[in-house]
């Protein structure tokens, strides 16, 4: 991470191996970079043990394209959500490894090698047009070092589907919950295992469901304790929170 890198630097100049100046081009961008029309925050990645996350949405291909490079340039691994083909596309001509995702619409790109966390996280949807946000959330999940898995369409209309995956879902360290329609997906596991179930609204279901507002309530308002939501569509923001619980058990001794 980011703080090897910088105490590699001092360690190199103490020893009288590289100059005031290599030093300087380090940390002049510290502790974000200026580009005017975006401030790239490099200093997360100490904080919170992963870059700085581009949103793709609302931003220009192009504006994309440099923030990713700088991403990059700094020795972090990339990650872009809500990312266009179009987008993807601008990325790739200063970046043809990063990785594209088209049901998550995620573009990717390790740089270096992704610590791998203890403790399964598994994904489950309630039904097949769950997946988008869930995919957001596997590619994100990677991307982390999770230990990530998916279960998919084994919502509460036919719920003898989801009991054949009770024994893999007791073991998980995490369960990440997808579901749209009125969201009972995500009480029906909570209620069934010990591990916290993060539960991800779908802007999935007919007029009554509010584009994801039925859901989002319906979790909100669950019975099981031990269950976090998150907001409609957020499949990164449920595996970054597993993200950040695994990662500080890691350092807890």
């Amino acid at each position: 991470m980011q703080k090897d890198k910088i105490l590699e630097i001092l360690k190199k100049y103490k020893n009288g191996s590289i100059s005031d100046d290599d030093v300087f081009a380090y940390i002049k961008d510290l502790p974000y970079e200026d580009i005017s029309f975006a401030r790239i925050d490099h200093h997360r990645e100490m904080r919170w043990g992963f870059p700085e996350v581009i949103f793709c949405q609302g931003k220009t291909p192009d504006q994309v394209s440099k923030i990713a490079e700088k991403i990059i340039e700094k020795g972090s691994n990339l990650l872009a959500t809500r990312a266009s083909r179009e987008v993807y596309d601008a990325v790739k001509i200063n970046l043809p490894d990063a990785e594209y995702n088209e049901t998550g619409k995620t573009i990717t790109q390790a740089v270096k090698k992704i610590t791998k966390l203890k403790g399964g996280v598994i994904i489950v949807t309630a039904g097949t047009s769950d997946i988008p946000a869930a995919t957001e959330a596997f590619e994100t999940g990677k991307i982390l070092g999770l230990d990530i898995s998916m279960i998919c369409d084994v919502g509460v209309a036919g719920i003898h589907r989801v009991m054949n995956h009770r024994e893999d879902l007791e073991k998980a360290a995490i369960v990440i919950v997808f579901a749209g329609m009125e969201g009972a997906l995500a009480s029906v596991i909570a209620g069934l295992i010990s591990s916290p179930v993060i539960a991800v609204p779908t802007s999935v279901g007919y007029g009554a469901s509010f584009n994801g507002l039925a859901p989002l309530l319906g979790m909100l308002n669950t019975c099981v304790p031990g269950v976090a939501v998150m907001n409609i569509d957020n499949g990164f923001g449920a595996a970054f929170l597993a993200f950040k619980i695994l990662n500080t058990l890691k350092n807890i001794k």
